[in-house]
């Protein structure tokens, strides 16, 4: 299954509160549970005006049918070609 960036443009969404953060996350979770297995969410990161989120999914169209059920915005989906980490580190 391919792995997935979103970029979500959201004005504040650095200083969002911790029971917006988990707004967010239980409406997000809701529109998961009912698409199915094709979809999964793994982690999501708020900076400034954007929340970048990683998803792997069947395909982009299931992304963007979780966005518009779930009422959030994407900016950009781009797949994730490699996944660098200080795992691959040989020193």
């Amino acid at each position: 299954m391919p792995l997935y960036m979103i970029e979500r443009e959201i004005p504040g969404a650095e200083a969002l509160s911790s029971d917006q953060q988990a707004d967010i996350s239980t409406a997000s979770c809701k529109v998961l549970s009912g698409m199915g297995p094709g979809i999964t969410w793994h982690q999501s990161y708020s900076t400034d005006d954007k929340i970048t989120c990683i998803y792997e999914a069947d395909n982009e169209q299931l992304l963007r049918e979780h966005a518009e059920k779930g009422g959030f915005p994407i900016t950009k989906i781009s797949v994730i070609a490699n996944v660098l980490s200080p795992s691959l580190s040989r020193g």
